[in-house]
């Protein structure tokens, strides 16, 4: 899979810390819930962590999760993105997904970013977002 692939789309690049935690779990769902309304934008929303498939696939299982997850176990496109950070967890400084959303034009520019987001309202701001650049295209 290649974001070439979703060119003449807009695309929705979220990267997210782990599965099945709390706040990658209330973010998963809000995107998920809002699904039909980014399609009907001509969006797609793709999550992006370095769990692996399996994790992915137990993830949306139990959260009845229709979102694309993508895996990058080896952090190439976290990397690529600057999503793949230090952070400190119990004092001691570790390498790990920072969760970020790019918003990217249908020509496969990127439009729109958001670092270090809160899974608690972030959808609202990249829906006002897509809308916004949609309807003045």
């Amino acid at each position: 899979m290649c974001l070439r692939d979703y060119r003449g789309k807009w695309v929705i690049l979220y990267f997210y810390p782990r599965d099945d935690t709390p706040g990658c779990t209330l973010e998963a769902l809000s995107f998920n819930n809002a699904l039909e309304e980014f399609a009907g934008m001509g969006a797609q929303v793709l999550g992006v962590s370095a769990d692996t498939p399996e994790s992915h696939q137990r993830f949306a299982d139990r959260h009845n999760l229709s979102i694309l997850l993508l895996s990058d176990t080896e952090h190439r496109v976290l990397e690529a993105y600057h999503s793949w950070k230090p952070k400190k967890i119990f004092g001691k400084e570790v390498l790990g997904t920072q969760r970020d959303t790019f918003l990217i034009d249908p020509k496969g520019v990127v439009v729109e970013v958001w670092r270090r987001v809160s899974p608690r309202s972030h959808v609202n701001e990249v829906r006002a977002a897509v809308s916004a650049r949609v309807s003045s295209a």
